[in-house]
Formats: C-alpha cells, structure tokens, sequence
C-alpha cells in the first residue's frame, strides 16, 4: 500500500469542505472532457474563449495529459537530446525536474551538464532569470556529509549521486515509491517532489525500469479529491481509489486517446481540487491563479 499523505499537514485539507458533488466521478471525467476540447480548440488555432464556463475562463489548469503540458514537452525534449545510456537518462532527467523551466530546458545542450563551471555560468548570466520554474520547491539536499541547495544540486550532486541513482532505480522492481524512498534517504530532502518526479518521468523512456502501471503516493493538492472518490466508491484506501477510476475510464471516457494510470490520476485529482475549490469559494482568481489567454 501506498503511504497516503499526511492530512493533518496539508493546507488544502478543507478546500472541499462542505462541497456537495451528487458524483464525484461522473465530475472528474467531465473536468478532463472539457479541458481535453479546451486544449483541441487551442491548439487548433480557435479564437478564445475556449469554453462557456466561466471556471476555465478564469482559472489556469494543466491538461489532462501530463505530455501536453508546456513543462513536460520541455523535459522530453531535453533528455532526448542528452544521451540513451541510463546514466545520461537519470543525469537529463534529475537536472530537467531540479530545473523544470521550459527556457531554460529548450536553451540548453545537454553536453553542459558535464561541465561543472560552463553549466553554473550558463543558469547564471546566459538564459532567463529565475533559470529555474517556481511550480514547486527544490529544497535542500544532502549527500556524503554535504548540504545542496537548488543550483548546487543540480550542477553538483547529480552528476556526483549518478552511480547511486542508477542502483536505486535499477533495484526498485519497476516501482515509483520504492526507488524515490531510497533516494531520499540519502537525500534527506524535507519534499521529495522533484525526486518522485524525475523517476516517474522514466517510464516515458524505459518502461522496463519503472513501470506506466506503477502506484504513487498521493501528494497534499491531490488529497482533498481522491478523499471525496474514495468515499464515494467505498474503497479502503487511495491505491484502490485510483485503480477503480483507471477502470471507470472506458464507462465514462472511452474515447479518451490513451488509458489512464495511477500518476493520471493523482495528477487529475489536483487539478479537479483546484476547480472544484473555485465553485465551493475557498479559491479565488486572483495572481498565479489567474488565467490569461495566448501569455
């Protein structure tokens, strides 16, 4: 089983408090419709508004696919360009997930990461400020008795760390949780986010070493909605939860180009958190919030 977050810690805990959803599945799979036609007309070319509801109007979403969303293109992009041996995978990967900023990611040649000193002037004086994404922290890493920060971890630690990412990754029997537990007990970073993502990432790339299919824990954003699901549908706990809605896809979604998988899912409920937290008035639109067509 899948650890489940801490609720007691978690921010959005009561973001969803009082809602009433009469089904909350049929809800989820009508948000992921409706943002998948959002992001058709978009990148049809259509005009905004893509949508008559005033929601989407307003408020900025991910799609319902994570290799459509501009990051995620970014980090693809990237690691093919870096190398197929595994340790030129994990290095791209671990390096594209510290950093996770399409500019920078799409301005860089991979062969930097080798080079310590180019690399550190590169993330400095050559691209954008910040060289890095604020969608989520990178918190300090340790390793062999020394602390990391953001730009000393990417440039330093995983390059260093390479031959013991691979050990982790390669002994995990294809499991998300497995080889981002073992990271990060040596890491000791306080968030392991950016660790879980980058070896989620690898099933893009080699399914053999972490599995599509693989559970995933259920980050703080997420929790809120995959608590109203797991209640609705009686399940004992979120694993469950997210296998059954894997399932429910061909009932309510058949059309959908691709199945889902546990990360889809987890992913989705975040995303299902934020909007139904506009419509119960706990979220409002304002700041990063705000959406704003065509920027």
């Amino acid at each position: 089983m899948v650890q489940r977050v801490n609720s007691a810690a978690n921010p959005y805990r009561d973001a969803l408090r009082g809602l009433e959803l009469a089904d909350p599945v049929r809800a989820f799979f009508d948000w992921c419709r409706e943002r998948e036609r959002i992001r058709e007309k978009r990148e049809r070319g259509e005009p905004p508004q893509w949508s008559a509801d005033p929601i989407f109007q307003r408020g900025r979403f991910l799609n319902v696919f994570r290799e459509d969303d501009r990051g995620s293109r970014a980090v693809v992009r990237f690691v093919r360009r870096a190398g197929s041996s595994l340790p030129e995978l994990l290095h791209a990967l671990f390096f594209a997930r510290w950093c996770n900023r399409d500019t920078t990611l799409d301005a860089m040649e991979p062969p930097l990461l080798r080079q310590p000193a180019r690399l550190r002037h590169f993330l400095l004086h050559e691209t954008a400020q910040p060289w890095f994404s604020e969608a989520y922290p990178v918190v300090e890493a340790r390793w062999e008795n020394r602390t990391y920060d953001r730009l000393e971890g990417g440039i330093e630690l995983i390059p260093r760390a390479l031959g013991f990412l691979e050990a982790c990754v390669r002994g995990a029997a294809g499991h998300v949780v497995t080889a981002t537990r073992r990271i990060n007990a040596e890491f000791r970073m306080s968030n392991d986010f950016p660790i879980f993502m980058a070896v989620a990432d690898i099933a893009w790339f080699d399914p053999s070493l972490i599995r599509p299919d693989s559970p995933v824990p259920t980050g703080i954003g997420s929790a809120p909605f995959m608590d109203l699901l797991q209640k609705h549908l009686g399940l004992p706990d979120h694993e469950a939860t997210m296998a059954k809605m894997i399932e429910l896809q061909s009932v309510y979604w058949p059309e959908a180009r691709r199945a889902f998988t546990p990360i889809d899912v987890e992913y989705l409920c975040c995303e299902c958190r934020k909007y139904y937290s506009y419509v119960n008035g706990t979220k409002r639109f304002e700041g990063r919030n705000l959406f704003t067509p065509n920027r």
